[in-house]
């Protein structure tokens, strides 16, 4: 028989679990801690009708949670479609002043319009803040720029769009910001202004330490009246769901060092 457990004994049980059961939570705590120290990856969409066509939650997400893995991942967008550079631009006018564009050509372009797109993605990024104060990266992704190759405004592009990268490095004090450009599709190769911009594009990602592009020339081949044709938007869902994917890994590759797809197809 063995004896009963004394009172003292009983006591001294008790404290080695409680430890064990201690010890254990702590390391999980700080497992979760050291997580959630190093921050979110966010990215941020913004654009014009192919922007605003994709679906985040489907292509892109899926793509950036199974590429990241355990690494949390966010989003916030901002897109409206056949809007121009200027509606997220306030230097647009007098770029486009130096870049040689007469007044008449400004108007038609501006409309008297407001830079509308800028503040809200200024507004959402410190909403988010409060949410996750330690972003590990920020990578901003830009599908835009029919309205301005359509409209004959390609010649104020590059520094408009220089400019607006540059001004969101500034306003969310985050130089080390990455950029991954969609270049408009190939839906009017005869036509110089939007040769122009398709070119622009690939430039600026090229140029940019922390840049890349992304293609959508196999994304939007459609027939029309039994002809096949590359139009300005996207076969739908696929061809979101593609280009999601397709920002989802450039993005990554910068973020975690590596190349990008020269081709601009990941």
């Amino acid at each position: 028989m063995f004896a009963k457990a004394t009172p003292l004994a009983r006591c001294l049980a008790a404290f080695v679990v409680c430890s064990v059961s201690f010890s254990g939570w702590a390391e999980t705590f700080e497992e979760l801690k050291q997580l959630a120290d190093q921050g979110v990856h966010l990215f941020i969409l913004s654009g014009q009708s192919n922007m605003a066509r994709m679906k985040p939650e489907t292509g892109f997400m899926t793509e950036a949670n199974k590429l990241f893995g355990d690494e949390k991942v966010v989003f916030i967008k901002v897109a409206k479609g056949g809007q121009p550079i200027c509606r997220w631009l306030e230097e647009w006018e007098a770029i486009a002043a130096e870049a040689g564009m007469d007044e008449n050509h400004r108007e038609r372009i501006h409309k008297g319009g407001k830079v509308e797109f800028y503040q809200p993605i200024l507004d959402q990024y410190e909403d988010l803040l409060k949410q996750h104060p330690v972003l590990q990266s920020v990578t901003f992704c830009w599908m835009q720029g029919e309205r301005d190759a359509n409209g004959g405004a390609d010649v104020a592009y590059k520094k408009s769009l220089q400019q607006l990268i540059a001004n969101l490095r500034r306003d969310l004090k985050r130089p080390d910001m990455n950029i991954v450009i969609g270049r408009i599709g190939d839906y009017a190769p005869d036509r110089p202004s939007c040769v122009a911009v398709r070119r622009i594009q690939r430039e600026i990602a090229d140029e940019d330490a922390r840049g890349a592009w992304v293609d959508v020339d196999d994304l939007n081949d459609r027939e029309v009246k039994g002809v096949m044709k590359s139009v300005v938007h996207y076969n739908r869902p696929e061809g979101y769901f593609v280009l999601g994917q397709r920002f989802a890994r450039q993005g990554h590759a910068l973020i975690k060092g590596k190349e990008p797809a020269e081709n601009g197809r990941p």
